[in-house]
């Protein structure tokens, strides 16, 4: 993309309109600083969101890592010729968080790469007949806003537990609430309320603040005080083929509806991240979420063969790419060596303290929560089945959430227009259907 000024014929008014070249989204000279700037400033707040969605994927941390660093490379070539978005930061999503342990509880560790093999398959299939234009269509956007909300809430209250955990041998046998204890809810609520200040803060100029300064701040205080680090077993990454090793049909069979629902929650969160990364391009170019489906996939099916994780382009590392000052791809290409040394040097990680890394993502489950505004515009009937959709997920599980709300959906739908339109079955079909594209139009 080039946007340089444009004099055509030396006739005219000089225009800024950008100029599409290829290779421009992954690289542009002019941009070169500003891109390993942002690069080196997103990076390291991918480090900590990255380290708090593996725990909650139940996946090892250097796994996470290296998903992420593969990704980033997977991006910065697939810019070249296929540029989905310009700015997207690629990496592991919050919102797969919940879904992926689910995996790993009902399959174990080891089948995980199939499983993440399996995603990259559908996903393929998705991206060649460019299906992902329907996908919010049949799952309607605010269902999707009342799924993150659910997934959020499970988040925050999976790493509330870090706001109070105390370091070994603090522990007491006759009290819970003890003044250790007291002393470490109250360092967590004060780390929570400053990062909260600095979010609201820099959150529209430099949205990577928060996170430096309650690392630096719990690095700190954790040279005068004990307070619960973080700690890791070392992983050996090697290259493996994906091979499932079932004990039975039935779970071979339950590992594909896992596989297609992961896939199908995976392209939709990538949809609605680019819909949002495209308005706050500082060009203004178009995203082409094929495009982005084409990357997702190859770097899932590669991350496969080291036990990887799913990958996307999470819209809090876009934003704080962005406002770092991102031009083109190649700061996703810093941001991935950013966190390859980290991916070969986790000791370095032992340095973070777990009431810090509990603030982070506590607010990335809040996040998720306060999506629940967007659907105001959609009506009380949308924010009332978003909320009951964040309920489920919360509660029965994601997948099995996800469908009773749509089920809902349709239910109430047939009751209204039956009873009180008093339309034939197929109309109601019909209407049906025309409300989910009117719905889903917003983010398509």
């Amino acid at each position: 993309m080039n946007t340089n000024p444009i004099n055509t014929e030396g006739k005219g008014p000089i225009t800024t309109e950008p100029v599409s070249i290829p290779g421009s989204a992954a690289f542009q000279a002019q941009y070169v600083g500003r891109d390993i700037a942002a690069g080196l400033i997103a990076g390291s707040m991918a480090i900590p969101l990255s380290v708090g969605i593996a725990l909650m994927s139940e996946f090892p941390i250097k796994v996470g890592l290296a998903t992420v660093a593969f990704a980033c490379l997977i991006g910065w070539i697939n810019a070249w010729f296929k540029p989905g978005n310009y700015i997207g930061c690629p990496g592991i999503a919050a919102g797969l968080a919940p879904v992926l342990a689910v995996g790993v509880a009902s399959f174990g560790l080891e089948n995980m790469a199939f499983a993440v093999f399996l995603t990259a398959i559908f996903q393929a299939v998705i991206w060649k007949f460019n299906w992902q234009r329907y996908l919010l269509v049949a799952v309607p956007v605010y269902l999707v806003e009342g799924l993150l909300a659910g997934v959020g809430l499970k988040i925050a209250l999976k790493f509330l537990a870090f706001t109070y955990e105390l370091p070994a041998g603090m522990e007491s046998a006759d009290s819970f609430l003890n003044g250790a204890r007291i002393q470490m809810i109250l360092i967590s609520m004060g780390g929570y309320g400053l990062f909260v200040y600095l979010f609201l803060k820099f959150k529209n100029t430099q949205p990577a603040v928060p996170y430096f300064v309650i690392i630096a701040a719990g690095t700190i205080l954790a040279q005068f005080m004990s307070v619960p680090m973080l700690s890791m077993e070392d992983t050996d990454l090697k290259l493996a083929w994906p091979i499932p090793h079932f004990d039975s049909a039935l779970t071979a069979v339950y590992m594909v509806g896992f596989a297609v629902m992961l896939a199908l929650i995976d392209v939709i969160e990538q949809v609605m991240s680019n819909a949002a990364i495209e308005k706050i391009d500082p060009l203004k170019r178009k995203c082409n979420s094929n495009n982005s489906l084409f990357a997702i996939w190859i770097a899932n099916m590669g991350s496969s063969f080291f036990g990887g994780m799913t990958n996307l382009d999470g819209l809090a590392k876009s934003t704080t790419n962005r406002l770092a000052g991102a031009y083109t791809k190649f700061s996703v290409l810093i941001i991935g060596c950013v966190v390859t040394y980290f991916a070969f040097n986790t000791h370095s990680l032992t340095y973070l303290p777990k009431f810090a890394l509990a603030v982070i993502m506590i607010f990335s489950g809040w996040k998720m929560i306060e999506g629940l505004v967007h659907v105001t515009h959609h009506g009380p009937y949308a924010m009332i089945l978003a909320i009951l959709c964040g309920l489920l997920v919360f509660k029965v599980g994601i997948f099995e959430g996800l469908l009773a709300a749509m089920a809902v959906h349709g239910i109430v739908h047939y009751m209204v227009y039956a009873n009180l339109d008093k339309m034939p079955g197929r109309d109601i079909v019909k209407r049906y259907i025309d409300d989910l594209k009117k719905n889903g139009s917003d983010v398509t």
